[in-house]
């Protein structure tokens, strides 16, 4: 997805070592006092007010599940890693009990008026209830590698384990807790086909920028629930590499300000605020765009690196986006804010 620059205003300030041992202090004192599931000698988990089991998300899983899409090959729309793929993620939802799973297949234009197929997967937990949360990723990997330094790759599609099987990596843990532990809200997931096939750098200017986030637009302009409409909607793209830091994206800020809020407000009391930044980020031509006009307002926690000319890691859209590029312990954090808000 292109990025646009947002302002941001940075206060830098100069700690002395007794300014030092107060930020220690505290920073016990959150870790210990976090949302984070305890350890529980049973079955660690805990029981938050509302008496439902609030089960612990396994980092070793979510990495697990990234893993075995990027086994596959690139998943590039149309190619055979992209069909079994598909089908992977279709036998872990009946895996997982989703109540139902439905593959809304359709056709979009790409920005070259090429036609391309696209499959959107929708799977649902506690189809009954009306009080209903939507998460969502794409799956698909991008055909170029047109911010590789190496040019000799640019026409070389990238792994995407962490722009695309990350945020897909975090839901299939998540609908595996949901198999175990229903919680009193219903669970829309989807994963969008078809978000990263935009022109290629090189030709933008001839083609403009267009060709992003079309899997979800065709959702959008054919919306398909299999409940009662989500009241908002969480977006996950790029949720999996080492040390990285979410900020306040801009669309998400203007579309579902009060989702952003939710969601950061989460991370804080899970003592994760450092790496949940409560401040403006940039603004991201994402899928959550479409989700939000769709009447559902959605957030993104997208990665967000202030002193990247592009906003992103090094690695994005380059063929250093894979498995060496993935933290278990950034799906770990991305995976706990998200059990807190489904199950508290």
């Amino acid at each position: 997805m292109p990025f646009l620059k947002a302002v941001s205003l940075w206060i830098l300030l100069s700690l002395n070592s007794s300014y030092m041992k107060w930020i220690i202090f505290l920073l016990v004192f959150v870790l210990f006092s976090s949302c984070s599931a305890p350890k529980n000698k049973k079955n660690d988990r805990v029981v938050p007010d509302n008496n439902v089991v609030m089960p612990s998300f396994s980092a070793d899983s979510a990495y697990s599940f990234v893993k075995t899409q990027c086994d596959f090959g690139s998943r590039v729309p149309g190619s055979e890693a992209h069909h079994q793929c598909k089908e992977f993620f279709i036998r872990k939802f009946k895996q997982f009990n989703a109540d139902t799973i439905i593959v809304q297949e359709g056709e979009r234009k790409l920005y070259n008026s090429k036609k391309m197929p696209l499959y959107n997967i929708i799977a649902s937990y506690n189809i009954k209830e009306s009080n209903r949360v939507l998460i969502c990723a794409h799956w698909d990997s991008r055909p170029f590698s047109d911010q590789d330094a190496d040019k000799s790759n640019y026409y070389k599609a990238i792994d995407g384990a962490n722009d695309g099987a990350s945020g897909v990596g975090v839901i299939l843990e998540l609908a595996r807790l949901l198999s175990e532990n229903s919680p009193t809200i219903g669970v829309d997931f989807i994963l969008f086909d078809l978000e990263d096939w935009g022109a290629p750098e090189e030709e933008q200017s001839e083609n403009g920028e267009g060709g992003w986030t079309l899997g979800s637009a065709y959702w959008s302009d054919n919306l398909l629930l299999p409940a009662a409409k989500p009241k908002y909607g969480i977006l996950l793209d790029m949720v999996g590499a080492p040390n990285a830091t979410f900020y306040r994206e801009y669309f998400s800020e203007r579309y579902a300000g009060w989702v952003v809020s939710k969601i950061w407000n989460t991370a804080a009391k899970c003592g994760y605020s450092n790496v949940f930044v409560d401040k403006p980020g940039g603004a991201v031509t994402d899928d959550h765009i479409n989700v939000s006009n769709a009447g559902i307002p959605c957030a993104d926690i997208i990665h967000f690196e202030p002193s990247s000319e592009h906003g992103f890691g090094y690695y994005w859209h380059t063929q250093a986006d894979n498995m060496q590029n993935i933290s278990s312990n950034t799906l770990k954090i991305v995976g706990d804010v998200l059990v807190h808000i489904i199950y508290e």
